[in-house]
């Protein structure tokens, strides 16, 4: 069996533009005159149901869940300094969607840290606050399928490392 036709039914998996979901199982469908077995992925959150062809699974971007090491390097980041850029907020918007987009933990955990509203800083913008929750909720929820808790759990610790920088 090939990596990619790893997941099983029941296992989380990281969809990059979507975040994080559960394969609920596999099924054959013809499309366009072709037979195709198809991953069926449940995102609850957005009570949405995604199928991806097996065969398209690396291109998509589907991976199981991060590692215990590679999340313990994204908390880690989050307790860095915040790098304040200096460009247009539109390039800088355009690159932490980016980041979130790309489904990893460490650049999505850059994202939270360099947006997280600090005591004494101006208020955010409605589309600096856009970026951010959606950054946090995507860390929180794959850290919460990653260490079996849930959510609201989740994202009291990422709060706590947050506060604590």
């Amino acid at each position: 069996m090939r990596e990619e036709m790893a997941f099983g039914s029941g296992d989380y998996v990281v969809y990059p533009t979507h975040g994080v979901g559960k394969v609920i199982g596999i099924e054959s469908r013809e499309i366009a005159g072709q037979e195709l077995q198809l991953f069926v992925i449940a995102f609850d959150r957005d009570r949405m149901t995604l199928r991806v062809p097996i065969g398209k699974v690396v291109h998509a971007g589907l991976r199981r869940l991060s590692t215990r090491k590679v999340m313990e390097n994204a908390l880690t980041k989050l307790r860095g300094r915040a790098r304040v850029k200096k460009t247009m907020w539109s390039r800088r918007a355009q690159e932490y969607e980016a980041k979130i987009n790309s489904g990893d933990p460490v650049s999505i955990a850059e994202v939270v840290r360099d947006l997280h509203p600090n005591v004494g800083q101006p208020d955010q913008s409605f589309s600096e606050r856009q970026i951010y929750e959606a950054a946090f909720d995507r860390l929180a929820c794959e850290l919460a399928a990653l260490e079996s808790i849930d959510k609201e759990t989740a994202t009291g610790k990422l709060e706590e490392l947050l506060s604590a920088a």
